[in-house]
């Protein structure tokens, strides 16, 4: 059954000792973020701190900081088991016949039952503040030294398409400048950039309403890499196997999740921008300040008791690591309907995610690997990514020493990397210019003759098997002790 809010998630979260409470009273500037990056990198629990310097709302972060919690969240055994659903779903039906048409009702009323259920009245509008709305009680952390300031850092930002109506949910970081601004970091590829850009062109303002503390899987699809046309909280009814609740907002034509600890309601200025950052980034550096468009506050609405939930960026592996594993994993299926060749993919952690990607393909022909490779860079935020490494099917692409091994053992420059220029990452700094920049491509696949390598390619060493169950049998009579 799927979580209905953030505190049933805390709930079965401290049920399985997967939830640490911290009585003591902690700083959200800067103390909360030294605890969590340790608590993060030793492996350890979902925190709740319940007493909070400034606030008298409680504080949970690394809410998804292990596989663990992040199979608890989408309520599934394995991540891979999302992306065959998701499979099952987009995979087009055979409708030639009246009988296949039939066949092909089920799948188009399940895909029916995912979109928002919408309510006259919900829990995240118990308290509503419209006179004098301030985000001076909330527990806004600042994570790094040199950050601009404090961050709401796991918001839910949703706008509408002035063009289709549609609505979009994507997470932004959102600098408060004081209790009724904050800066909206809305990278130029964004759907939010590109709404904004829209009302821009009209000369209107652009209306926001901001989610705190969603039910996880909600939380998730805020973050996940879905194309224009498709809804994120439609995305998150698939992902609970339940509609998500919306309502009406107060003070914006918006609907937002009913089960929310928080929303924050207002507007962007098309005509304003002010300077954000710098902030302490996932890619382990600071992204530099620039101007970016400015959030102004009409209203919070949240439950009586509110949670407020946080996460922390920064030197990988962090809390954001976790939720991208699962869209790898969610993903690869759908890459696959792309790229039939593919194997399976990874990205490392110490590739921030976007940065770095390995894939292993079924090679049936010479330049596979470079026509995976400029196919990936023309797929939606795969666009960003920098290093593109293609191994062959039988190489493990979880297992680092094996992929470099292969790399370093493969390739030969002149002929197997791949120089192209692209889109790159607002976050980039190392590229000369911001937004555009060069990218590699790594064949590390055995090259073929037709690929320009006339000499026998040799066999990689393996025992014969007959000899490694002999081993594997007498292994005791040995007296080894490994």
């Amino acid at each position: 059954m799927a979580f209905r809010n953030l505190s049933d998630f805390l709930r079965v979260l401290e049920e399985r000792g997967l939830l640490q409470r911290i009585s003591t009273p902690v700083d959200p500037e800067l103390e909360i973020t030294e605890i969590t990056d340790r608590v993060v990198k030793a492996g350890g629990p979902a925190l709740f701190f319940e007493r909070v310097k400034g606030s008298p709302y409680p504080v949970v972060i690394n809410l998804f900081g292990s596989l663990e919690r992040m199979k608890l969240a989408l309520e599934v055994q394995d991540l891979d088991e999302v992306g065959r659903r998701l499979e099952e779903l987009l995979k087009p039906p055979e409708v030639s016949g009246l009988l296949e048409k039939l066949r092909a009702l089920p799948k188009l009323a399940e895909l029916a039952s995912f979109t928002p259920k919408r309510v006259r009245s919900a829990p995240c509008q118990e308290v509503v503040e419209t006179k004098n709305p301030s985000l001076r009680d909330l527990p806004i952390i600042k994570s790094w030294p040199q950050d601009g300031g404090p961050f709401i850092t796991l918001p839910l930002v949703i706008t509408r398409d002035p063009s289709t109506g549609q609505q979009n949910v994507g997470m932004y970081r959102m600098q408060v400048y004081d209790e009724r601004t904050t800066g909206m970091h809305w990278h130029i590829h964004k759907d939010g950039a590109r709404h904004f850009r829209g009302v821009r062109e009209k000369g209107q303002r652009l209306e926001v309403a901001v989610a705190l503390g969603a039910d996880p899987a909600t939380i998730y699809a805020a973050t996940a890499p879905l194309p224009g046309q498709i809804d994120e909280l439609t995305f998150a009814g698939f992902l609970r196997r339940a509609p998500v609740e919306v309502v009406k907002a107060k003070t914006v034509d918006l609907e937002v999740p009913a089960e929310a600890e928080f929303i924050l309601e207002g507007y962007v200025d098309p005509n304003e921008k002010r300077r954000e950052g710098p902030f302490g980034d996932h890619t382990g550096f600071y992204s530099l300040a620039d101007d970016y468009p400015v959030f102004h506050l009409t209203a919070i609405t949240r439950r009586r008791h509110p949670v407020y939930p946080a996460t922390v960026v920064g030197k990988p592996p962090m809390e954001d690591f976790f939720l991208g594993k699962a869209t790898e994993r969610i993903f690869l299926p759908l890459l696959r309907l792309q790229l039939p060749e593919v194997v399976d993919m990874d990205f490392p952690a110490e590739g921030v995610f976007h940065n770095c990607l390995i894939l292993s393909i079924r090679k049936t022909y010479p330049g596979q690997a470079r026509k995976v490779m400029n196919a990936v860079w023309g797929l939606g935020q795969m666009m960003y990514t920098k290093l593109v490494v293609v191994v062959d099917a039988d190489v493990n692409v979880h297992d680092p020493q094996e992929v470099w091994w292969r790399v370093f053992a493969n390739i030969d420059p002149a002929r197997d990397v791949t120089v192209t220029l692209g889109p790159l990452d607002a976050l980039d700094h190392a590229s000369p210019t911001p937004l555009y920049g060069a990218k590699m491509g790594i064949d590390a696949t055995r090259k073929w003759p037709e690929e320009g390598h006339a000499r026998e390619w040799p066999d990689e060493i393996k025992m014969s098997p007959e000899i490694v169950e002999l081993v594997n049998r007498r292994w005791r009579e040995y007296g080894i002790k490994l």
